[in-house]
């Protein structure tokens, strides 16, 4: 695990699902990636869900938004509860041929802050 640099907390490590593949194409159906992030909705940590949890996507993949294409941002911390809803979601891109990105933390140069 990374840690953040001013901090020293532990910082989980994520990846992105982009919504393109790999030559630049937009993934049908729009709908993807919250079709992606519903079904993974039940991968949750202990004693998260509540009441209504059924109704909320889980905290290790969730959707949203990169310079207007959507993607999931999938958490590593899933493969320890789960390795193979994990591995569903990485098979999930590579089937797809979509691109995938590691997620990581910058230094914003203004005040030293991590983003």
């Amino acid at each position: 695990m990374a840690e953040s640099p001013d901090n020293k907390k532990k910082v989980s490590e994520e990846f992105f699902i982009l919504g393109l593949t790999s030559d630049g194409r937009q993934f049908r159906p729009s709908d993807w990636a919250e079709r992606l992030c519903g079904a993974m909705s039940c991968f949750r940590p202990e004693g998260s869900g509540g009441r209504h949890a059924h109704l909320q996507y889980s905290p290790y993949v969730r959707p949203t938004v990169i310079n207007d294409v959507k993607a999931v941002v999938v958490n590593a911390d899933l493969r320890k509860m789960e390795p193979l809803a994990y591995h569903f979601a990485v098979n999930f891109a590579k089937d797809n041929d979509l691109q995938v990105i590691d997620a990581c933390f910058l230094t914003l140069p203004e005040d030293g802050k991590t983003a």
